[in-house]
């Protein structure tokens, strides 16, 4: 096996990255005229079939695609586990060489539809980094087990995504300040995406004050424009002097290096993996800056296509059961603040107890 760079992956790389995961298997393949890699990281299924998005990204080699695959699936372990929803945790990557479109890109699709289908449903999949609406409904054609599409159409999570998080700030504010109002509130944004841009825009009408980051600085400028905010330029991120940071792209934007750079009081976003390791909770809790736990404020979209698979299809409800992710983040930082400890270690506490209750069958 070559990785992405031409270079050997060999059986030891492999192994090094797999040694400490806790996961149940990974299931790998290849579409050799793009030599796109595939990686399909089944966690735990203690719940339920392995549910999990799609990511499509070009990395500086295999085992980094892998790696990511297996430290997503994780993550959706405890995601799931965290809003109480009946399924296991799992990741897919797509991890390609070159960015693909066209033909190529749909060359890819099909065979990563195919090699879902052999599954039969013991991985269930959606949109991800890196993939779209119309990707899904490519592989929903080769196979049944894409989340989210109705009526022949592929729903985008992006927004419910969204409005989770924007119930998760308006819980971190009220844990933090006693009042969950964004009136004057100064947010940073980091991506303006699939997620970003719609959690801009809900905060914008509830009041808050935007600062927008993004790789793309057109973007970030163009959303500011739009939306009556600010652009901060990346490199001067973590430094930005605001009340909450959202992380909303890349994950590991919390580190050993940022975190005494932030010059915020609540960090609450959207993406994956944020803390780049487990001491950076607690190093954010001995600096009293809140921290939302990742894969609880950013369920919304897993929530939505989860009850879909369930058969509630009605959008009020779909609303209702996201917004709720407020009242579980509260849960969490009451928990958290009677033992005067980082919220990361309440969640995973509230996500491990339900993990049990599903092993015994109890509930």
């Amino acid at each position: 096996m070559r990785d992405v760079a031409g270079a050997r992956l060999t059986t030891d790389d492999l192994t090094r990255r797999i040694e400490g995961w806790r996961g149940e298997s990974v299931v790998v393949a290849r579409e050799p005229e793009t030599d796109t890699w595939m990686f399909i990281a089944l966690h735990d299924t203690r719940m339920g079939p392995a549910v999990g998005g799609t990511r499509m990204k070009t990395y500086s080699t295999l085992g980094d695609g892998l790696l990511d695959a297996l430290r997503l699936a994780e993550g959706m372990t405890y995601k799931w586990a965290g809003v109480g929803i009946p399924f296991g945790g799992g990741k897919a990557v797509l991890a390609t060489r070159e960015t693909l479109t066209g033909d190529r890109r749909h060359r890819v699709l099909e065979r990563y539809g195919r090699l879902l289908g052999s599954l039969r449903g013991a991985f269930r999949t959606g949109v991800d980094l890196g993939t779209t609406p119309e990707d899904m409904k490519v592989v929903s054609d080769a196979a049944p087990y894409v989340m989210g599409i109705l009526h022949g159409h592929s729903t985008d999570p992006g927004p419910f995504t969204a409005l989770g998080v924007l119930a998760g700030i308006r819980a971190a504010l009220q844990s933090r300040f006693g009042t969950d109002s964004l009136e004057g509130r100064s947010v940073l944004i980091q991506g303006v995406g699939d997620v970003g841009q719609p959690l801009a825009e809900m905060l914008a009408d509830a009041g808050a004050r935007l600062v927008m980051c993004d790789t793309d600085e057109d973007t970030a400028g163009a959303w500011a424009d739009r939306l009556g905010g600010t652009v901060v330029a990346p490199a001067d991120m973590a430094g930005a002097d605001v009340d909450i940071y959202a992380p909303c792209a890349v994950g590991a934007t919390v580190n050993p290096e940022t975190v005494p750079l932030l010059r915020c009081h609540i960090v609450a976003g959207s993406a994956n993996n944020q803390l780049a390791t487990s001491e950076d909770a607690d190093r954010l809790h001995e600096r009293g800056i809140l921290y939302a736990p990742d894969y609880i404020i950013n369920a919304g979209g897993a929530i939505a296509f989860g009850r879909m698979q369930l058969g509630v299809t009605e959008g009020q409800q779909l609303r209702s059961e996201v917004e709720a992710i407020g009242d579980t983040l509260a849960e969490v930082f009451e928990e958290a603040a009677a033992a005067k400890e980082s919220p990361v270690h309440a969640a995973q506490r509230r996500a491990e107890r339900f993990l049990a209750t599903r092993e015994s069958g109890s509930a």
